[in-house]
Order: C-alpha cells, then structure tokens, then sequence
C-alpha cells in the first residue's frame, strides 16, 4: 500500500503483544494481496481486466471494501468514488507530479469512471460491471480499510487497548493510552509549521486524512480534475474505512455539503484547511478528552 504500518498495544505482556502484532501485520499483507491494483493477480486487477458486463468472484477483503465504498459513495453523494483510476493515471504521474493529458485520453478515461457500473452478489461473492469495465482504485479506502481489519485481530487477541495507523493518515484506537483517556492525535497545519490545531483523545473510533501539500493525487468525481481548492481534510468517525474515504470526499464537497454530512451522519467530524486562505473549517460535534 506503499506506506508504513504501524501497531501500537498497551497493557498487555511483551510477547503476547509481539504475537498479536505480527498476527495483524499480516493481515494487512493479505488484503494488499487482494486490494491492490498495482498487483497483477489481485481481485481488484482482476475485476478491472474484466470484459463488458463480466464478473468475477473475489476474496472477502475485496468483496466488503467495495461493499463499503459504495456505501461511502451514498454518503457523500458521490464526492467518493473509487472507480477514477483512469482519471489518475491521465493526471499524476509515478513521481506525483501534475501531468497535462490530452482530450482524447481524458475522454477514454471519463468513459470508463462510474460507481454505478459496479454491483455486488453476496450470495455468490462476485463483483459485475455493467458495461466496460472501470478501472477501481482503493487507495482513498483501503488503507483505513486495512487499519480496522488489524484493529479487528488485535481484539480477537483480546487486547484492550491499541493504536493502529497506515503511514499516519489512517488510524483506529480502542481503550486507553496509559497517560489517560484515549489515545492522544494531534492534528497539524499542513503548511504552518508547528501550528497545531487539535489533540483528539481517539477512542473507539477512526480517523483519516487526506490532503495535497506532498503532491496532487485526489480527483474531484464532478469535474474530472485534481483537486485545488483544499490543502487538507481529516475526518473522525466510527471507522477507518469510512474517516479515510470521507476525509477525501472532503476535499471535493462545499462548506455547506460537509455540515449537511455531518449532520445525518452520527458520530461524523471534520476539520478542513483551505487552500487560498489556509483557514480551518470545523464541521460536527466536537471531541473531549
């Protein structure tokens, strides 16, 4: 998923926690086997290799990340979507660098994009595409998607208390950080160096960031073009999965958009940096210690 993992347990004996780590660890190695576009014989290459109007049959990871993509797509009213990977290939290039594409791949690009091209049988775990098939990418979904599985394992295990994050822009934490409630998150400005704008106590919860200060790889679904107008976005809720896919739809959707979100969605927060002015906007109930 070409970031870092990283698991952090408290409470619990060192030996125990060593086995319940690497037990989640990897976990997260077979979702990549599944999840990743970038593999060749993963479900996701598979399903995007697909012939119009094919299916294929797929793992559970990648079956209930889609599943829950679609959900997320709903939620935003489609400011998340996860089948732009022709859109990024045509605008980012390997480096992160803004590439310039002409029309007529744009235009091949555009053809193949649609979350209404997928459908799901969960009776026979397949995925169909409904005319071409569109190119999937889950790497707005699928690390926080990661995160819950390993969070998920860990308290199998039977432990207690843990943070779990994906190279930092995608965490869960459930019990208690030995210094108190929760486990403290700061969130920073991205390009106000050592300005800090919240400590979150996470607990029970999720957090994702998404933003464009290191490079451009967000698309906005509605226009078809990289993302400008937001430097970053994090978002709080009851999963990785759902603040990761979120926090990206919010870099896309209006002020307004995000407080009519946060109002239907319970235990939905987000805290958004504008690009020009570099003002932080909060939308949701605040969190406390």
């Amino acid at each position: 998923m070409a970031t870092v993992f990283e698991i952090l347990i408290a409470g619990e004996d060192d030996s125990f926690a060593a086995g319940a780590a690497l037990e989640a660890f990897a976990e997260i190695d077979r979702i990549e086997q599944e999840l990743s576009r970038f593999l060749p014989h993963s479900d996701v290459s598979r399903i995007n290799g697909l012939p119009p109007g094919g299916c294929a049959r797929v793992g559970t990871h990648a079956f209930e990340c889609i599943r829950q993509s679609m959900l997320f797509s709903e939620e935003s009213g489609g400011a998340f979507d996860i089948t732009l990977g022709g859109l990024l290939d045509c605008w980012i290039g390997r480096d992160g660098s803004l590439l310039h594409p002409p029309a007529e791949r744009l235009g091949a690009a555009r053809a193949r994009k649609g979350m209404d091209r997928l459908h799901l049988s969960g009776s026979s775990m397949t995925v169909g595409v409904r005319g071409a098939a569109p190119l999937i990418d889950l790497g707005a979904v699928g690390k926080g998607y990661a995160v819950d599985c390993a969070a998920g394992m860990l308290k199998e295990w039977g432990c207690s208390s843990a943070l779990v994050h994906g190279g930092r822009s995608s965490a869960y934490a459930f019990g208690d950080h030995p210094s108190g409630s929760g486990w403290p998150v700061t969130l920073t400005h991205p390009q106000r160096a050592g300005e800090l704008i919240e400590t979150i106590p996470l607990k029970d919860q999720g957090l994702g960031g998404s933003g464009i200060v290191r490079r451009r790889h967000i698309i906005d679904p509605r226009t078809d073009l990289p993302v400008q107008e937001r430097q970053a976005a994090w978002v709080l809720s009851g999963s990785a999965a759902r603040s990761d896919a979120l926090s990206t739809a919010c870099m896309v959707m209006s002020a307004e958009e995000i407080r009519a979100m946060a109002a239907r969605l319970p235990g939905f927060r987000a805290v958004v940096v504008e690009a020009e002015t570099g003002g932080v906007m909060h939308a949701g109930v605040p969190v406390r210690a």
